[in-house]
């Protein structure tokens, strides 16, 4: 409980009064009858807040909310008595979230419901929690106030934010993944499924020509390929201390796993299944999966995933993963990597690609290509400008030594990765390489 300014003002009125008795003593009497009544009402007010009945409290969100995204929430306030009341209320929302709409003040109706709602943009994924409501209760004249905390709580999980992810899957299943940057390649050569026949269009390959149903129909008959499914598709997902580094786009691991979960889709799309394998932190293994909700399961399984302080140890991940996963696959490694890490991704490499068809995703830092593009109008400025030229060209020698043990590399920026990365994949599945 609380006085409200309003009854300091009251107080201050009556010692007002009382200064103005102890100079004309013929206000004594006023004064005393005054301070009789004041203490009358502010007790009367003070019984009527206690023995109130605390409105009932619910809360109404979704048990996942993407990250960056705004969601609403929704609380209800019953008031089961036969007076209305005036409240106050703020929710307790999880830590590193922005908020708008919040703490708010009502006027509950006797025996009435009221919905109000609120909106939080959580800053970071992984779990959260709501803890309780702070209500704030008026007394009827105004002059107290009744603070209670009311424990509701509820957990939350916070989701990569699918938004992006889903407006390229709405591209995906219209066909226009050209709008995007992603490029639909014709299938040739060998290893391609047989899907069906059609008649001979321009540009067919002689190849193509089915020539015992070209003689049946009196007509050219082409043989159409398909993309080879029951594939398999392994990412080794990088958590170590690198992946910390952010940019205007978000974290690198929030980037890497956003472009995880788009190629995700669309290889499910294509008939494969999907798995990974984190390293350099967390571990987690799912084995290659297939299904509709494929997605779902991703989502569940990394939604907390968080960037550690240990080094990526690539050879130690290579060796955890050829026993797992013995089927050959398409591994894809989506890392950043420096130059004192090389040798050790090289012979991860070599090790790989004994079974396995293994790219490397490797993420560049968007400050690197600043520094090529600045003006040069100092020493200091020329000094960083070699300095990054020398770290390229180191990283460049690198790459061709993982090219030189069977590796694809992709060198690019994180808000790039997911569309060079559903590119590529495309282009294996369309050389059939896998």
């Amino acid at each position: 409980m609380y006085p409200h300014r309003k009854q300091l003002y009251l107080l201050a009125l009556l010692g007002l009064l009382g200064l103005l008795a102890a100079l004309l003593p013929g206000l004594v009497a006023v004064w005393k009858l005054s301070a009789a009544s004041v203490l009358v009402l502010l007790l009367f007010d003070l019984s009527l807040v206690l023995r109130a009945r605390l409105p009932e409290v619910s809360r109404s969100l979704r048990s996942s909310i993407p990250v960056g995204a705004w969601s609403e929430v929704r609380l209800a306030l019953n008031n089961a008595t036969s007076r209305g009341m005036r409240v106050d209320i703020h929710d307790h929302h999880p830590t590193d979230c922005q908020l708008e709409g919040q703490p708010q003040s009502m006027t509950l109706p006797a025996g009435r419901q009221v919905i109000l709602s609120y909106r939080i943009k959580p800053l970071l994924r992984g779990d959260g929690l709501f803890s309780g409501t702070d209500l704030t209760l008026h007394s009827p004249w105004g002059f107290w106030r009744r603070k209670c905390f009311l424990e509701l709580a509820e957990p939350v999980c916070v989701f990569p934010n699918f938004r992006e992810i889903s407006r390229y899957t709405l591209l995906a299943i219209d066909n226009h993944l050209s709008q995007m940057g992603i490029r639909r390649r014709q299938r040739r050569g060998e290893g391609s499924d047989f899907h069906q026949l059609r008649e001979y269009r321009m540009g067919d390959s002689l190849r193509q020509i089915d020539w015992k149903a070209t003689s049946r129909y009196h007509r050219l008959i082409s043989k159409e390929y398909q993309d080879e499914r029951d594939q398999q598709l392994v990412f080794l997902l990088d958590c170590g201390r690198h992946m910390r580094h952010q940019d205007d786009h978000g974290a690198h691991l929030d980037q890497a796993l956003n472009a995880m979960l788009l190629l995700s889709y669309v290889a499910q799309q294509q008939g494969d299944a999907v798995g990974f394998l984190t390293f350099g932190g967390q571990q987690r293994w799912q084995p290659p999966q297939k299904g509709g909700d494929l997605i779902r399961r991703l989502l569940e399984r990394t939604y907390d995933l968080k960037p550690g302080l240990e080094a990526a140890d690539y050879l130690a991940v290579a060796r955890r993963l050829m026993p797992l996963q013995r089927r050959r696959s398409l591994v894809i490694v989506l890392t950043n990597s420096r130059d004192e890490e090389q040798s050790e991704l090289v012979r991860a490499v070599r090790l790989l690609s004994r079974r396995h068809l293994v790219v490397i995703a490797q993420l560049r830092e968007a400050s690197l290509d600043r520094a090529l593009t600045e003006p040069i109008r100092d020493f200091e400025a020329a000094l960083r400008f070699q300095s990054v030229v020398d770290y390229l060209e180191s990283r460049r020698q690198g790459f061709d030594a993982l090219r030189h043990h069977g590796a694809m590399l992709l060198d690019t920026l994180p808000e790039n990765l997911p569309v060079v990365l559903v590119n590529s994949y495309l282009d294996i599945k369309a050389r059939g390489v896998l």
